[in-house]
């Protein structure tokens, strides 16, 4: 193993007041913070003050940042910039931090000449030494002149001075496609200072990417852990700070925010080798799925196999399909989902380092100790390790018709649209599902993204809607339901509307165009059209899905088909979904166009 590097925070990753940022931060058990010159200027106490107040927090203060624009300018510029050093480094005295970032120039004075960015840069160091500071200078990816961080190692090498170093910005390197593997050739106590933040790909300008779009660790689509790695394998033995400036995160509560940050970090340590946990679980399967109040199953052909001994909750099955219905709680809701793992106590203690501690549970007497972990959206996540838990339940007896459903394929969960991104990496991070690309779609109601995780035999999708303005809103708010596997999705379909299940009618228009669009026999088509049952492909397969009407306020259910390797969820065709909910919901006499 590695040894375990210092944790560190920027206070501009956080929303609210610099005290809100530092006691959250503390709360979430960061070693250290960078000071953001910003949040400084707006409190009313002074620099001594804030330092006595790290360190009743417990926090270290690993930086003060930023001072913009000093280097290769004209004399005169360079008097002014001195100015404004000085101030710096005395405000830095006062907070007790030692070391200050530096980022290359965007200014219209600057000079494209290296060998005096490097003298002066010198002359800045040199200064900052004979107060016992140091200079961290970054390479922007937006810089006039210097971008590229192997440039500001040069201009760094260049000027030659102990108490100049580099500042090592996983965005600004992998944001470019700069290759990584230099940075082993930087000499570790060169390099001052490291902060990262992970970010998805997105075609755009990169001053806007980085002030809106990044992301903390395992969020997003940078390989943060080769990058760290070479950092560390260079010798670089100094914090592993979070630098991320993101719109959602800069308004939301900044202690659950904190929290994600600490469990991007722990999962990047996790993956270096540097903190003694257990291993991801990595579910084998769903044991149960549960939801809460009036489910409609029986329709569906499932059997009231069983009751639980102390609590108002029913066993359902279908094939290898579980669901528990509970009567306790917010009615029409996917209250709890029950995973197969293999060493349940294992993964529990994952799940704490994780900073997902166990849920305290009431168990009766003789009943299974299931251990339960809340997902970000309350969601309760149990851990099953076999079939134990089935004892707490007393056989009804009761037998039914059965119609074609087998298992469950997956179970899809609407996020609060701050808590995307939260809810993706907690499920990689504490049970080793790994995500799939995020997709946009343009839903009737605006525009909804949408993110598959899975793992073993367990998939899930995360879904948000990206803006809710107003009164004008979908009928059916914060959707879930939860996906039954067959073999022959046309005929299960049948099956159940024998049985009398109320399946959502799709529109005529869908198969036209369905038609058209894939060339797919024409009697293949009629026979979707008649039990209004969806298709999607890819190179991989084919995805044969329908759905029912809402059992309750917002649960649902679908029933899907894969042939061959299919692997998404038939994203494209979810506005027709919700379009077809929206009907019925609203316009429950609207008969389908065939």
């Amino acid at each position: 193993m590695r040894p375990e590097s210092r944790t560190a925070i920027a206070t501009v990753c956080l929303s609210g007041t610099l005290e809100d940022k530092l006691t959250a931060a503390a709360e979430a058990g960061f070693d250290g913070i960078e000071i953001f010159e910003n949040d400084l200027l707006a409190d009313r106490r002074t620099p001594a003050e804030i330092r006595k107040r790290c360190a009743d927090l417990g926090l270290g203060i690993d930086l003060y940042q930023p001072f913009r624009d000093f280097e290769a300018v004209p004399p005169d510029v360079l008097a002014a910039n001195l100015r404004r050093a000085g101030h710096k480094f005395d405000v830095m005295a006062e907070l007790g931090v030692d070391t200050v970032l530096v980022c290359s120039s965007v200014s219209p004075d600057a000079i494209d000449d290296d060998d005096l960015a490097a003298e002066q840069l010198h002359l800045l160091a040199t200064r900052a030494a004979e107060r016992g500071l140091r200079i961290a200078y970054e390479a922007l990816a937006w810089g006039r002149y210097v971008n590229g961080y192997e440039h500001a190692w040069r201009i760094v090498r260049r000027a030659a001075h102990p108490s100049l170093g580099v500042c090592l910005d996983s965005f600004h390197i992998l944001s470019k496609g700069d290759d990584p593997r230099a940075i082993r050739a930087i000499p570790g106590e060169k390099i001052f200072f490291l902060q990262l933040a992970d970010a998805p790909t997105l075609p755009m300008d990169v001053l806007q990417w980085s002030r809106h779009h990044r992301l903390f660790p395992g969020q997003g689509d940078f390989d943060l852990t080769t990058f760290t790695r070479n950092v560390l394998d260079a010798g670089y033995r100094g914090p592993l700070s979070l630098e991320v400036f993101n719109d959602v995160f800069r308004q939301s509560d900044p202690h659950r925010a904190a929290v994600d940050a600490m469990r991007s970090l722990l999962s990047l340590q996790d993956s270096l080798r540097q903190l003694d946990v257990p291993a991801a679980p990595v579910p084998a399967g769903y044991a149960f799925a549960e939801v809460v109040g009036e489910s409609g199953l029986a329709l569906l052909g499932f059997t009231r196999e069983a009751v639980h001994r102390s609590k108002p909750v029913e066993l359902w099955t279908q094939g290898d399909a579980r669901v528990l219905v509970n009567a306790d709680g917010e009615p029409g809701a996917i209250g709890a989902l029950g995973l197969s793992v293999p060493d349940p106590a294992a993964a529990a203690r994952r799940a704490e380092v994780m900073l997902a501690p166990p849920l305290s549970r009431e168990t009766g007497p003789g009943e299974a100790s299931l251990t339960a972990i809340a997902a970000p959206d309350g969601t309760q996540i149990f851990l099953c390790a076999d079939d134990d838990w089935l004892g707490d339940f007393v056989p009804t007896g009761e037998s039914g018709p059965q119609a074609g459903i087998t298992g469950i394929d997956h179970v899809a969960l609407t996020q609060p649209f701050d808590n995307f991104d939260e809810a993706g990496l907690f499920y990689r991070s504490v049970l080793g599902l790994e995500p799939g690309a995020t997709a946009e779609f343009a839903a009737p109601f605006g525009l909804v993204r949408g993110r598959g995780v899975s793992g073993g035999g367990v998939r899930l999708t995360l879904d948000a809607a990206l803006v809710r303005r107003g009164g004008w809103a979908p009928a059916v708010e914060e959707p879930q339901h939860i996906a039954f596997t067959c073999v022959d999705a046309v005929e299960c379909a049948k099956a159940l509307r024998q049985l009398g299940a109320r399946l959502l009618d799709i529109p005529g228009n869908y198969y036209d165009d369905l038609l058209a669009r894939t060339g797919l026999p024409a009697e293949r088509v009629s026979a979707l059209r008649e039990q209004s049952v969806l298709y999607d492909r890819d190179e991989r397969g084919e995805y044969l899905h329908f759905y029912t009407e809402l059992a309750g306020a917002r649960v649902f259910f679908e029933v899907v088909e894969r042939i061959g390797d299919y692997r998404g969820f038939g994203v494209v065709n979810a506005p027709v979904r919700m379009a077809a909910h929206h009907a019925v919901r609203n316009r429950p006499g609207l008969e389908r166009q065939r």
